[in-house]
Order: C-alpha cells, then structure tokens, then sequence
C-alpha cells in the first residue's frame, strides 16, 4: 500500500471532484470509481478513472487495492433513493478501508441535528435529526465509529455548511438561488427573513481535508472537525456578495428575492426531489452555524478564502458573469 495513494469515490460530484483536483495537486496518486467507462480502467489528467459503481462491493473493493486513503464523497443525485443506497455504499467503503488499513474522508452535513441542538454546533453537540436523511446520516456515523472503535479504519469527518464552488451544480446556490449559464437578473433566498445561514467554499473544504490527512496519524481514530466558513448573518449578506460580484464584472446588480417555496410545496406530491428539499427547509427557519474552534487547534486555521473571491470564481465557472471585451 502506497502512503499516498487515494480512492475517490463520487469524483464526479463538487467536493469528490474538488478533492480529486487537489490531491493530483498535491502529489497523490489517485483512482476515481464512475459508472459507465466502458473500459476496465484509462488515466487522465493524474487520475487513473476505475469503472464501477459505488453499491457493487467487489468493485469498490477492488477499486480500494493498494490505497491508503478512500474519500467517500458519494450521495444519490437530486436527494433520490436516500433509503435504499446511502448506507450499502458506506458499508461498501468500510469493508474495503479495513481490507487495506486505509483512513476513510467522510464530507459531514448539518442533517444530523435536530432544532435541540440549534444555534451553534460543535463537535459533541447531540445528533437528535427530526428528518429521514438526518437519522440516516447519523446511522452512517455510527458505522463509522463503530469500525474505527473496532480498529478496522480510521475516519475523518469534516463538516461544513452549504456547499458552492467552481463548476459544482448539486447545492443550493447553482439550483435553487439563480441560474447557471446567464448573467442572474435575480438571486432567489431560501432562509427566513433575518435568520443567519452558513456557506462553505468546496476548494476551502478539500483544503482542509487534504490537512487534515496529512497529520492524521497524529488524529484520534474517529476524528471530527466542524468548519466556520462564512457566516451569513441575516440571510442577505451572501446574495448582496453575488450583487457586488455581478456589478463588478460590469453587469447590473440582480435583484434579491424571496425563493418561492410555495412552489415547490405545490409540486412536491409529484417529485421526489422537491419532497425531499422540502423536508430540509427547516435548516433555512434556523439559524444553524458551526464554530470551529476543534480544527483550529489541530491546523492553526481553516483554509479560508475571501466571499467575493470564491463567488466571482464561481460565477465565473456556471457562466453567471458577462464577458470581458
């Protein structure tokens, strides 16, 4: 087993591809599990890409040979078949990590609580969640700890807020809050009016994961770190970020609206997607933030870059920013 030799595992999502990109950067080598190759196996840009999918067992246990790390960055697509494929697939990774003796890299949620454990979170707060894919995320905690306990593999859980990134489409900001491929003329806001929300920059998330990696011989087996990233303490403050962003770029400032959640309560009966992000609308009704000071004390500091920074890339990536001449 080579010490830096990493399984990917949901490589094609925004924080599996994120840190995809950023272990090649740093070094690594790198195997990426997908559906539908329709080959055994080819290397692209550092990247050995495996065919397979992550609910067969024997393909991520054969994927896994020889890696030290497996970074189980996987969910179902537009929240569907939460039921039915989460958990396998964590067992699958398990399984193969204790196999090799490698560290599983788990990108945690805000799912697990409940409103008891609201406002701030830190790593001990009690995981109480009132919604079906809360208790399953916690059961894939337990699993987790569970083996690291028994000394099968070693974890390590970051948690961050709302994701958003270059070229990331699955999160809120690139499916609900405007839309990809035009300068926005609007920014639709999901939370309540004057409750705060935290975001998380994915290249910012990757960061902190690879640091994390790199001292994890010193971790405890099942180590758990919450990220601060940005902290939006009325609700606003990220969309009037994207209005300066768009206004810099020489575009005109989009307006800032309230999202139409009363549409999606109309159509949510006809589909499972919408049912489902109606389910997590109480994490817009709250305010839920995360204090890291855990992860400042193993790093020093969370990777951190600046909000209209990240925006602007990633407005840039989703093709929300005029041309230059």
């Amino acid at each position: 087993m080579k010490a830096k030799t990493a399984l990917v595992l949901g490589a094609s999502g925004g924080i599996g591809g994120e840190m995809l990109r950023q272990l090649v950067a740093q070094g690594w080598t790198v195997r990426a599990l997908k559906r539908g190759l329709g080959v055994a196996n080819r290397t692209a840009d550092g990247v050995e890409w495996v065919d397979g999918d992550a609910m067969n067992a024997l393909d991520v246990a054969r994927a896994s040979e020889g890696c030290s790390v497996i970074v189980h960055a996987v969910n179902p697509p537009g929240y569907r078949g939460w039921g039915k494929q989460v958990l396998p697939m964590i067992d699958n990774s398990i399984a193969a990590a204790a196999a090799q003796g490698a560290t599983i890299v788990l990108p945690g949620t805000v799912y697990n609580y409940g409103p008891d454990a609201f406002p701030v979170l830190h790593e001990d707060s009690l995981q109480r969640p009132l919604t079906r894919k809360g208790k399953i995320r916690v059961e894939m905690e337990r699993r987790l700890q569970e083996a690291s306990v028994q000394g099968k593999v070693r974890v390590i859980i970051v948690r961050a807020g709302d994701f958003f990134g270059p070229g990331a489409r699955n999160n809120w900001l690139s499916q609900g809050m405007i839309q990809p491929g035009a300068v926005p003329a609007e920014v639709k806001l999901p939370g309540a009016p004057g409750v705060g929300h935290q975001y998380a920059y994915l290249p910012d998330v990757a960061a902190t994961m690879l640091a994390l990696l790199d001292m994890r011989d010193k971790l405890p087996g099942f180590a758990s770190y919450h990220m601060a990233g940005y902290w939006d303490r009325d609700g606003t403050e990220f969309g009037r970020a994207i209005q300066r962003v768009v206004a810099s770029h020489g575009a005109k400032a989009p307006k800032l609206k309230a999202f139409p959640w009363w549409m999606i309560r109309l159509a949510a009966p006809f589909n499972e997607t919408l049912r489902e992000m109606m389910e997590m609308r109480y994490l817009w009704q709250h305010a839920v933030r995360m204090e890291n000071q855990q992860l400042r004390q193993v790093l020093g500091t969370e990777p951190h870059t600046p909000l209209e920074t990240a925006l602007a890339r990633t407005l840039g990536s989703l093709g929300c920013l005029p041309a230059r001449a």
